[in-house]
């Protein structure tokens, strides 16, 4: 079983894109990556809006995913969401094998 949660960041003058080059640069995606159970997590721009990043983020299992929540790296990514202002829309599915 696999978690896979879409996180849509939306803002305004290009904010979430700049956040997704901020996290990318400060090297949080890689330490993200490199977390125990992480399967993916990925930054991708909808051509219809510009103003969104949509992030695919995928966990091994719910524990995974609830260690990464209690994670430093979680209060670095909140404060780059308000630096940004950005608001967030999350979807979140379960994948069964």
């Amino acid at each position: 079983m696999s978690i896979i949660v879409n996180l849509y960041y939306t803002g305004q003058n290009g904010n979430a894109r700049k956040f997704a080059e901020e996290m990318t640069d400060r090297g949080i995606v890689d330490a993200i990556r490199a977390e125990e159970g992480n399967e993916r997590y990925e930054y991708f721009f909808p051509m219809e809006d510009a103003e969104t990043v949509l992030l695919i983020d995928r966990w091994k299992d719910q524990e995974a995913l609830d260690i990464h929540h209690k994670s430093e790296m979680m209060k670095q990514i909140a404060e780059l969401r308000d630096k940004y202002k950005l608001r967030l829309r999350v979807e979140r599915y379960v994948e069964e094998r």
